[in-house]
């Protein structure tokens, strides 16, 4: 046995009908059924038809509204600003520090949250603060300091 001479089992393979190669392929509407459109070359159904009742999209009403101006931070809170601590035994919290940590994401805007306790002495720069966070931050001894 060689590969060249390999052969699927008698009977095992199927070829397929030729259709829409003329009368003798098997018939003059090629599988197709009988006019309409989806009998015609080029059909394609428009996304979200449902056979010309009104569509579900245009039935249900719009509503609400979507503010395109709105800044969207991602929360760090002081329980995880105290492990990067630990981990990159540094005093300076940096955004550049928490991106290379994989805290925060290199195009995110960061706000720094009070949850948790920090018991180490840091300066942390971040884009937006609450209140709690600076208390507890200012209270353990640190700074912090906000970007644009």
């Amino acid at each position: 046995m060689k590969l060249h001479t390999l052969k699927p089992a008698e009977g095992s393979t199927k070829t397929n009908k030729r259709l829409g190669r003329g009368q003798g392929s098997g018939g003059s509407t090629a599988g197709r059924g009988h006019k309409g459109a989806k009998s015609r070359s080029g059909y394609s159904r428009k996304a979200g038809f449902e056979g010309g009742q009104m569509p579900l999209v245009r039935r249900v009403p719009k509503f609400g509204f979507k503010n395109n101006n709105k800044v969207e931070f991602k929360a760090v809170n002081l329980d995880v600003l105290e492990g990067l601590v630990e981990k990159a035994k540094s005093k300076d919290l940096t955004l550049e520090l928490m991106i290379a940590n994989g805290i925060v994401g290199k195009n995110d805007k960061v706000k720094i949250l009070g949850r948790g306790e920090l018991k180490s002495k840091v300066t942390v720069q971040a884009h937006a603060f609450s209140e709690a966070a600076v208390g507890a931050i200012e209270k353990s001894g640190g700074s912090v300091s906000t970007l644009k």
